[in-house]
Formats: structure tokens, sequence, C-alpha cells
């Protein structure tokens, strides 16, 4: 192969290969259809914000998680806590780690997620619907529960 076939070559094979990745959400634009678009895809959690001892709301970065919403309307998220709180349990963690999974739905208007729970490590979600506030801003998305008593939110980002 001669040197300007294969600059020719590489040429093309970035061509195709940037036009797959866009057909496949790899284009990171802020705002491209429905906001029910705008969720589809594989997120990783950048950090959570909840009250501290004090009441007053921290920053938590030491915790992992993925978010996953389909074309479908199907949905499952994952968070594992540090091991410090490993004995955290309550309505939506076991053991230091939350999972459930389930149907959702957009309301565009509200600015709001549901979230139909089918599955989940504690089973008293099973069956639940969850709405969630959300909003997109610098290529995040950052949902909070909608229930005042609940004071905690959630940001993501697009793996």
């Amino acid at each position: 192969m001669t040197r300007q076939q294969m600059g020719l070559f590489v040429v093309a094979a970035c061509v195709v290969i940037g036009a797959m990745a866009h057909a496949h959400g790899g284009g990171r634009q802020e705002r491209s259809g429905s906001d029910r678009d705008r969720f589809v895809g594989a997120w990783r959690l950048a950090w959570m914000e909840a009250p501290g001892p004090d009441g007053k709301i921290v920053r938590v970065t030491n915790r992992t998680g993925t978010l996953m919403y389909t074309r479908e309307g199907r949905t499952s998220v994952q968070i594992q806590f540090p091991p410090s709180e490993s004995s955290l349990s309550n309505d939506y963690v076991l053991g230091g780690y939350e999972a459930s999974f389930g149907t959702y739905e957009v309301n565009e208007q509200a600015q709001t997620i549901t979230r139909h729970v089918e599955g989940s490590i504690t089973r008293g979600l099973v069956g639940q619907s969850l709405t969630r506030a959300y909003q997109f801003a610098d290529g995040r998305l950052t949902m909070r529960s909608v229930r005042p008593e609940e004071r905690w939110s959630a940001t993501w980002e697009r793996y």
C-alpha cells in the first residue's frame, strides 16, 4: 500500500468510526431531541449530595454507580457505597449497596422522571413508583426526590 493510499485509508476509517460513535450516542451534545431521548444511555455517578450530621447538605464523592436507560423504556441503577458505609441500610440501600430495575416514563412539562420498580435489593421498593425531578446542565444529569423529606441529589455523567 502506498503512503497516499494509507493516508486515505486512515481518513476513511476515522470518518466511519466517528459516524458510528455518533449514531450510537457517542456524540455528547447538550440538547438533542426530547428529554426522554437525552436520558437514553449509560451514566456514571459523579457525586451525591445529602444532609451531613449537622443537617447541612454536603457533597459525597466516594461512591460509585451506574445508571442506565434504554430507548424501550427500561432502567436500572446500582450504587456502591464505600467500606465505611457498608452497614448502611434504608429504604433504598442494603449493606452499603443500592440496586433496582424497572421501567420509566418522563414528564417533560414537570421535568420529572418516574421509575416503576420491578426488582430491588430492598424488596420494599418493588412495585413502587419513584418520581424524581431532573435537570440537564453542563453535560450532566442531576436528579433529586420530589419528596421534601428526602433531601438528597445524585449527579451523573455519561460514560
